[in-house]
């Protein structure tokens, strides 16, 4: 088993080499003059079960063919297998043609990497979970459900109630409430261009609760802040809001610090450089389930079975979570 990070995960893939006592395999990446870029394994390949971890976050297109590259030197190399970890995966919410004539890029991007030699893929919380089915190479769906779970039961806010941001989110978030043993509301919104969302209504009572809004992105923090406002105007006492992947693009941040946010919790699924990392936002490391997923696939053991644990002691994840980032 060797494993390689790319340039945009390079934090995690230094938290999930740790998790499983191995060294991160060398590798030069680099850019021409004219910014077609360079790869070259540092060290062969050759039957070995390879993982590569690498976020398609911006800029997206770079980081794409970046891991395209990866996975084609790899299999020029004679890699027994090719496992693409994509903790998120960009271009997700073109799952589909919303208007005529549009392309359904999530579906190219899941060709081109097959089309590169990758065997097989990991995510984490995918936008749409059907964009499994984009690919024809086995994919294993992670997701931050329990540790996010995990970390609010432990802070044991009073007067809870975890919000939907869509009608589509509303298992997920009912089960999220069941687990913290509170409530539930959706909110019902629509989108009259792309990164605009309008709140209609909000089903569900949030006046005097501490409302956690559940989401998989915060990407501009328009739907986020829109959400925000209403909840707050409907008499709710605080609002967290919760997302796996913190893409954050302008003007996210700014929109974020003048919000009547009390806590901003992402994972680092897409690094977080310092200067977004604002006095209000908690970063979760997923180091543990990306690194304990990759031991169990290498091994041919159950995946689900780590979330069925996840889910039957709860309170454990956060301590091995700790443990692991205390060394």
């Amino acid at each position: 088993m060797m494993l390689f990070g790319g340039s945009s995960s390079i934090e995690l893939s230094q938290q999930v080499a740790d998790y499983l006592n191995l060294p991160l395999a060398g590798i030069t990446i680099k850019k021409f003059k004219d910014s077609e870029t360079y790869v070259r394994l540092n060290e062969t390949v050759r039957g070995k079960d390879v993982f590569v971890i690498q976020s398609t976050s911006n800029p997206v297109n770079e980081h794409l063919m970046e891991l395209l590259i990866m996975a084609d030197a790899m299999r020029r190399d004679c890699a027994k297998s090719i496992n693409a970890v994509i903790p998120y995966y960009g271009y997700a919410r073109q799952d589909r043609k919303a208007s005529a004539r549009e392309a359904i890029t999530a579906k190219l991007a899941a060709d081109l990497i097959s089309a590169a030699g990758v065997n097989s893929i990991i995510t984490i919380d995918l936008h749409s979970p059907q964009i499994q089915g984009f690919f024809n190479i086995p994919h294993t769906h992670l997701t931050a459900f329990y540790t996010f779970a995990n970390y609010f039961k432990e802070r044991n806010i009073k007067d809870m109630i975890v919000v939907a941001p869509d009608a589509g989110s509303a298992y997920k978030t009912r089960k999220f409430a069941d687990i913290l043993g509170c409530g539930f509301a959706i909110l019902h919104k629509k989108r009259p261009k792309h990164n605009v969302a309008e709140i209609i209504d909000i089903i569900g009572n949030v006046k005097g609760k501490s409302a956690i809004i559940f989401d998989d992105i915060i990407d501009t923090g328009g739907t986020i802040v829109a959400s925000v406002d209403a909840i707050k105007e409907r008499g709710a006492k605080d609002v967290y809001v919760a997302a796996t992947h913190g893409v954050l693009s302008p003007p996210c941040i700014d929109r974020m610090k003048k919000a009547p946010i009390k806590e901003i919790v992402v994972t680092n699924s897409v690094y977080i450089p310092k200067e977004k990392k604002i006095k209000k936002m908690v970063v979760l490391p997923l180091g543990y389930i990306v690194g304990e997923a990759m031991r169990r696939h290498h091994k041919n053991l159950s995946i689900s079975d780590m979330f069925s644990e996840m889910s039957t002691k709860l309170s454990g994840v956060n301590q091995k979570i700790t443990e692991f980032e205390n060394g």
